[in-house]
């Protein structure tokens, strides 16, 4: 028995052994505005093929509200450290594995969102530098803009939807 345990670990320790992670069933994360205020919490849950997400909100401006999972675990105000929508497979927005529906805030402030989706995997969005959720000031337009306002999409629309500045971020952290 100590021999085995002896031969694994110097497997580990030179890399020939990789012990298999186990797979993230739920996730979290407290939501902050630019103040440092918490305005949120995003629950994310892996339920078989499908992540589902709830976001509990507080103290939040009235309106519709971009919300997105974004590519970095860092909620450094103005919150561009959280960098560009979750993309690993490169699509035009709003195919970006961190694109989801708007965020309804309530005349008082308040916000509740249930979605599911099978655009990620709970596990993936901790690969490199992990994952953000990112609130901002605008409406997501999905990149659906009729061509009798415009012949081309421009950079911003195909990129964020143009959904404004960040005005809420949290990391997301396993649970």
């Amino acid at each position: 028995m100590i021999r085995i345990i002896l031969v694994i670990s110097v497997m580990i320790m030179f890399g020939a052994f990789t012990p298999v992670q186990a797979e993230t069933r739920s996730a979290e994360a407290e939501v902050h505005n630019t103040e440092g205020e918490k305005v949120g919490t995003l629950t994310l849950v892996q339920e078989s093929d499908m992540v589902k997400i709830t976001m509990e909100g507080s103290n939040l401006p009235p309106g519709f509200h971009g919300f997105h999972i974004h590519e970095v675990g860092e909620c450094e105000p103005p919150f561009t450290s959280a960098g560009d929508h979750y993309n690993p497979e490169g699509a035009d927005h709003p195919n970006h594995a961190g694109d989801l529906p708007n965020l309804l805030v309530n005349d008082d402030g308040s916000a509740f969102l249930v979605v599911k989706t099978d655009r990620f995997r709970l596990n993936e969005l901790f690969e490199g530098d992990g994952s953000a959720l990112i609130i901002h000031s605008e409406p997501d337009n999905f990149a659906n803009i009729p061509q009798r306002y415009t012949q081309e999409l421009d950079e911003q629309t195909l990129d964020t939807g143009d959904a404004g500045d960040r005005i809420a971020c949290g990391v997301i952290e396993r649970k």
